[in-house]
């Protein structure tokens, strides 16, 4: 399927692994202007050397350095990149904490990578999609968004406000045809997650397998899938979001949580 994305200017927060890398990727492949971001010169550079082994010459890359944490960053990252068609806010952080360990800087430092990155961009980029009246912006929220981990409360407290503003911020779209939705993933083979399973099963002295099978035993287990979803299953989801062809779609939170959820609305 073309999903007509072909010139399309993308930028993809966080985007120098795990979902936000595999986003990026397949935009890439469907002929976007992709724009990778990351904190460091070098995870950057590694990221984009990947894409263009593995995607050869498909749509066009470029790096972009910046710590989306703080408002310099932000602007920073702006400055560089005035406008785009495509804004994936994707850069986000989790830490399992019990809630009495949870400091006010921790909040304070979640809510600002999850949240506040994504309103500062979107807060710019979206006058650019007014002008030409075509645009689409995805908030990657989570599961937890709507089943608030006991284990990491302020995580899920982010993951739920990205939600909100992504529907509020879609009623400001009326009559145009600019979308903006969230994205659910349920637990996801991503670098973080690859790596906690990795130390969990070296603590228990245990393999991986096992670890990732009593994670859905015991901690998600409504899941229907039964595994790990692959970054690249959550992309497919996004990359349709992004295209003309979603046009009808604005303002949804969309699960890509192979199940988790036992909610039917």
């Amino acid at each position: 399927m073309d999903l007509q994305l072909k010139g399309l200017r993308a930028l993809v927060t966080g985007s120098s692994a795990g979902i936000g890398y595999a986003i990026a990727e397949l935009l890439y492949k469907e002929g976007a202007t992709v724009y990778l971001n990351g904190r460091t010169q070098l995870r950057v550079d590694e990221a984009l050397k990947r894409l263009h082994a593995s995607a050869g010459t498909s749509g066009t890359a470029y790096g972009l350095v910046s710590d989306l944490a703080t408002a310099e960053g932000a602007n920073k990252l702006i400055s560089e990149l005035p406008d785009v068609d495509i804004l994936i806010n994707n850069v986000g952080i989790y830490e399992p904490k019990e809630f009495a360990q949870i400091t006010d800087e921790d909040w304070l430092h979640t809510f600002e990578v999850n949240v506040m990155s994504g309103i500062r961009l979107s807060r710019h980029y979206i006058e650019g999609m007014r002008k030409r009246d075509w645009g689409r912006i995805v908030f990657i929220s989570s599961e937890s968004g709507v089943n608030i981990p006991s284990e990491m409360i302020h995580y899920g407290v982010t993951k739920t406000a990205q939600i909100a503003v992504a529907r509020g911020l879609a009623e400001t779209t009326v009559g145009t045809r600019i979308t903006v939705n969230s994205v659910l993933p349920g637990p996801t083979a991503s670098e973080g997650v690859e790596q906690f399973i990795k130390e969990m099963a070296k603590q228990g002295n245990t393999n991986a397998e096992s670890v990732e099978k009593e994670l859905f035993e015991k901690i998600r287990p409504t899941s229907l899938l039964k595994r790990l979803a692959t970054s690249e299953e959550v992309a497919s989801m996004v990359a349709y979001v992004c295209s003309p062809l979603a046009a009808a779609t604005n303002g949804a939170a969309l699960r890509v949580d192979g199940g988790v959820v036992r909610s039917i609305l």
